[in-house]
């Protein structure tokens, strides 16, 4: 009996994730099929807190602990996308939370950099990321808007979290022809995310459209 139910479960969420990739993201012009894969391949309803479960699909962001959040399904999607991964990149992601994103990007990158300001966070995703078996990711607690310079450069920086501007030490960190993914505003909620591309040298930018994140909080972002 503890098996059927353990099977039948399985087989719940597995519909839920197809479901969800079907209507919040194939719907929305997300298109890319390693992309696609990998969130359909990645138990979200690990990744949440055990008395939010039941909406581990839902079409929004959630809270977890520490008063952070788990991104929006299609927010992870897009700026996966954006990030224009073909599967021998080393990328760095800033701002861990649960460890749902960097489990996402470990399925379409060689290499995973995640970074988590809150300790407690960061110790969460690690154990969390190791018993799931996503291997390929390396946590680390500090300011994330310094980066990890002892693991740069990367060929991507995903920014998980809304900067006043764009932190310098990811300039220094990133690789030619790499691409930061980062939304950037004024205020606290409400920015425009935008994909820096690094051409012969020079930055180009490009607006990805308008998106809603927690500020990214550090030496480079703003004040606690």
């Amino acid at each position: 009996m503890e098996n059927s139910t353990y099977k039948q479960n399985t087989n719940q969420w597995n519909e839920a994730r197809q479901k969800m990739v079907a209507t919040q993201l194939v719907s929305r012009g997300v298109s890319d099929r390693r992309v696609l894969d990998a969130m359909s391949h990645v138990p979200r309803e690990e990744f949440v807190s055990p008395e939010k479960k039941t909406f581990s699909y839902n079409d929004c962001a959630l809270p977890i602990d520490c008063n952070q959040t788990i991104s929006q399904p299609f927010t992870v999607a897009f700026m996966c996308e954006a990030a224009q991964l073909n599967g021998d990149e080393s990328v760095l992601e800033v701002g861990s939370g649960s460890g749902y994103g960097a489990a996402v990007l470990s399925l379409l990158a060689h290499e995973v950099h995640t970074i988590e300001r809150i300790p407690e966070l960061a110790q969460q995703a690690f154990e969390r990321l190791r018993r799931l078996g996503f291997l390929n990711v390396h946590v680390y607690s500090n300011d994330g808007t310094l980066g990890v310079l002892e693991a740069a450069p990367f060929d991507a920086i995903i920014v998980t979290a809304g900067a006043e501007s764009l932190p310098s030490p990811y300039l220094n960190q990133l690789k030619e022809g790499g691409r930061i993914i980062i939304p950037i505003g004024t205020e606290h909620a409400g920015q425009t995310m935008y994909r820096f591309t690094l051409k012969n040298g020079k930055l180009s930018e490009e607006n990805l459209g308008a998106f809603a994140f927690v500020p990214l909080i550090g030496e480079y972002g703003w004040p606690v």
